[in-house]
């Protein structure tokens, strides 16, 4: 009953859909989606087929855009906020959570995919759209499970994904001319010999500084709170630079997801990652410039000029699997195919590695010990 009353009091956003997301069938009238196999929009009761148009007035990729002239840079968490979705086909009125902005009518079969845009929140200027259909993302997780060593023969042969679920989520990418001051010191090592004739290693020590300049392509950030980083870091990269202006043709039959993590919180993530981008780079020029072994108490100071963004969709097959009643999910590259997630483990195939190693290393150490011992008899 809560739940009831809390909905009550919650003010929703009342959308309509598009007319474009609503494309019909000429033939049937049944609602088009997306195919991933043919690009193109497709009926799925009659086959119909139909290629997206390309707007002649928009370019075929999404444009950098100024980041300093973006209208909204805060953080717009969507979480806690519910919106009614109103169907214009059957006049359905649905809950949804607020960041979905993409969805299929439960009445009808509508395509529900993206609302009026909110005046605090952006809209997506590019996406890249699916180019794997489930039927090859689930190939793609038999091969992928048959080659984990440590998963069970069983959970092996009778894995199968529950129904996939295609979704686009909401990705910051970064430009950035980085020019940076750096200090550091390196270490040279150098072999010398004690009194006793032993080899040991000393290192030298020098200070450096210098600058050193590098432009970032398309640094990417994951722009939702609500999905597993790790496992989606796996599925990465993405061919961010073969993304299509955003239409939602692209993007009708699938679920989407609006960002909670706004663009300037995006743009300090993505100088964190960039950071540690430059600190390896730097440490490489150091290590090359110098002949060093070593470098230590590197520091950096950078300016980023001409700062662009980019807000896209990219697309990932989510579903999962049940082994011994546990379930496990994982996710499939919508883009390259590429898989991750999560397996059981045999804990017998465990032990038995772990026993095999250990007996190869006892018989190895074992075998040098005891050529020691002839030697020191016979020598």
């Amino acid at each position: 009953m809560s739940d009831f009353n809390e909905m009550d009091q919650i003010a929703p956003n009342i959308t309509d859909t598009k007319e474009e997301t609503d494309r019909k069938c000429p033939q049937c009238d049944g609602t088009m989606n997306y195919d991933p196999d043919t690009g193109k929009t497709v009926c799925p009761y009659c086959g119909y087929e139909e290629e997206i148009s390309q707007d002649e007035e928009l370019p075929p990729s999404a444009e950098e855009l100024d980041f300093f002239k973006a209208e909204q840079t805060g953080n717009c968490n969507w979480g806690a906020e519910k919106k009614t979705v109103i169907c214009k086909n059957c006049s359905a009125e649905t809950i949804y959570d607020a960041l979905d902005v993409a969805s299929e009518c439960p009445y009808c079969g509508s395509n529900q995919v993206m609302e009026a845009q909110a005046k605090d929140t952006l809209a997506p200027n590019g996406v890249v759209p699916f180019q794997i259909s489930s039927d090859v993302a689930s190939a793609n997780f038999k091969k992928w499970i048959g080659k984990k060593f440590f998963c069970p023969k069983l959970a092996k042969e009778s894995a199968r994904p529950d129904s996939f679920k295609g979704i686009y989520l909401p990705y910051w990418t970064f430009d950035a001319q980085t020019n940076t001051h750096y200090s550091a010191s390196y270490g040279k090592d150098r072999r010398v010999k004690d009194r006793e004739g032993n080899v040991k290693i000393e290192t030298d020590w020098y200070r450096t500084k210098g600058t050193y300049s590098e432009f970032i392509d398309d640094q990417l950030v994951l722009a939702s709170t609500r999905h597993d980083t790790g496992m989606l870091k796996g599925v990465e990269p993405f061919n961010t630079a073969d993304n299509k202006t955003y239409k939602p043709e692209f993007v009708a039959g699938f679920l989407a997801e609006r960002y909670s993590i706004g663009l300037k919180d995006g743009w300090e993530l993505a100088k964190n990652a960039i950071h540690s981008r430059l600190s390896s780079a730097i440490n490489k020029k150091i290590r090359h410039e110098k002949n060093a072994d070593h470098v230590r108490n590197l520091r950096l100071s950078t300016s980023y000029t001409n700062i662009t963004y980019k807000y896209l969709m990219l697309p990932i097959w989510i579903s999962s699997f049940q082994y011994n009643g546990k379930v496990y999910q994982f996710m499939v590259n919508g883009q390259t195919g590429k898989v991750t997630g999560k397996t059981p483990i045999s804990f017998w195939k465990v032990f038995f590695t772990i026993l095999a190693v250990i007996t190869v290393l006892l018989l190895i150490f074992g075998c040098a010990g005891l050529m020691e011992t002839i030697q020191s008899i016979f020598g």
